[in-house]
């Protein structure tokens, strides 16, 4: 259907737009101690069980993340496209609530880090 491939090169587009780290950028902040200190831990899974096992919700994103990056726009099923759009909405989100002051090591930085947005790039 001709409106599918409108679709995903919006959310493509809106994707690239809010993920500004690189694939390589992300795996290596995933990989930091402060990574893994922010975010809600232990999200409800549909159907019962714990999401990622103590894993924040964020950092689970951030390693999708980094597979979306590095997948070709036209492999990504609609699972995927809808995490890229829910990447979107909480950049978006997160932006509106900056704090006051230098936000260089604050939570607030960090968490967005995780969803692939360095707010200080």
């Amino acid at each position: 259907m001709a409106g599918d491939g409108g679709d995903r090169d919006a959310t493509a587009k809106a994707f690239g737009e809010a993920v500004n780290m690189t694939p390589a950028r992300l795996e290596d902040w995933l990989g930091t101690d402060a990574s893994h200190e922010v975010g809600q831990k232990g999200r409800r899974r549909k159907g019962g069980g714990q999401k990622g096992g103590g894993e924040s919700v964020g950092h689970a994103s951030g390693r999708r993340i980094v597979g979306l990056l590095r997948t070709k726009k036209a492999d990504l099923d609609e699972d995927d496209l809808a995490h890229m759009r829910e990447v979107v909405g909480y950049v978006h989100r997160h932006l509106a609530q900056r704090p006051d002051g230098d936000v260089t090591d604050t939570p607030w930085r960090y968490s967005l880090m995780n969803w692939g947005h360095d707010p200080l790039k």
